[in-house]
């Protein structure tokens, strides 16, 4: 039994398909296909039942699979713990952040960091929290950069910024005249929001919950979907609708004449904790310090904030 075979047996029971799951390890479907075949031999039982459309994981296999990801984890931890000695600035950072706050984050992120931290260079990737869940758990990323609540066994959490959400309006928007928006006013708009499986999405709805209701509807029309908040900042400017956004997201900026424009909620505005994330068991405190301490909010034009500079966080 090696940690390559039980990295195989893991890949194939998330892809649940051995050309996928080959694909993600970098070797030939034969090669996962014997290697899993004999560690099911060494084992006496069946990991897997397979089947010309579908690979299923058996009841055995699947206590079996989690051990394997446990055992990755510690092997991981390993090869961290002999690098604890050397200096922990000299090696990349792998960091993962969600869509939404990604691609405004890293563009003031990498250069502040190249400054501070010149050896270490960064892995970066954009994904769903639960992709990144699972990638921070299996030793595939370092940290990563979520929206709050984010609950994990064994994992730390620290509170990097407070980010407010603000209405984006298009050129000559009858809101235009307000300083503030209601939040029911939401209802009566064409509203443009992310599709599903994306936490902001979940956030404007606990926002304004008839929202929900509206969505559900069978004359649920208000409401119109886009990929990215970069799309949907496009489709407002176009006039076709308007949106919620968090503020550093708006870039009314990036837009001449007016064509967009921002307005606050009425109080209580709703907002989110934006911050970081990392195994109780990462030993590289001193990357994580770097990391925390070139995230400038006001780079973000963020005025409320809650920046955080130790990694002496509970657990959460």
């Amino acid at each position: 039994m090696t940690l390559t075979e039980l990295r195989y047996i893991v890949t194939l029971s998330q892809e649940r398909h051995f050309g996928r799951a080959a694909e993600r390890c970098f070797v030939s479907q034969p090669t996962l296909s014997v290697a899993v075949k004999k560690l099911e031999e060494e084992l006496g039982i069946a990991l897997f039942e397979r089947s010309k459309s579908t690979v299923q994981v058996t009841p055995m296999g699947a206590r079996i699979i989690a051990q394997a990801s446990r055992v990755l984890e510690q092997a991981n931890v390993i090869k961290e713990l002999a690098n604890e000695g050397k200096d922990q600035l000299s090696s990349p950072l792998r960091v993962g952040a969600i869509y939404t706050i990604g691609p405004y984050l890293f563009p003031h992120l990498v250069p502040a960091l190249t400054d501070s931290a010149p050896q270490m260079p960064l892995y970066i990737e954009e994904n769903f929290t639960g992709e990144l869940r699972r990638k921070l758990r299996s030793g595939e990323l370092d940290v990563i950069i979520v929206a709050l609540p984010f609950t994990e066994p064994d994992v730390l959490t620290k509170v990097i910024y407070e980010e407010p959400f603000e209405v984006l309006l298009p050129k000559g928007h009858k809101w235009l005249k307000e300083k503030e928006i209601e939040r029911e006013w939401l209802l009566d708009e064409r509203l443009l929001l992310l599709g599903e499986g994306h936490c902001f999405r979940d956030q404007i709805l606990e926002t304004c919950p008839a929202l929900s209701h509206q969505i559900n509807s069978p004359v649920g029309g208000l409401v119109a979907e886009g990929g990215s908040l970069e799309t949907i900042r496009h489709m407002v400017a176009s006039g076709l609708g308007i949106t919620v956004l968090p503020r550093s997201a708006t870039g009314i900026r990036h837009y001449g004449d007016g064509m967009l424009e921002t307005r606050p909620f009425s109080g209580p505005q709703p907002s989110r904790s934006v911050a970081i994330a990392w195994r109780a068991s990462f030993p590289r405190p001193k990357a994580i310090d770097a990391l925390t301490n070139a995230i400038d909010p006001s780079q973000l034009h963020i005025d409320s904030q809650q920046p955080a500079k130790s990694t002496s966080d509970s657990l959460a």
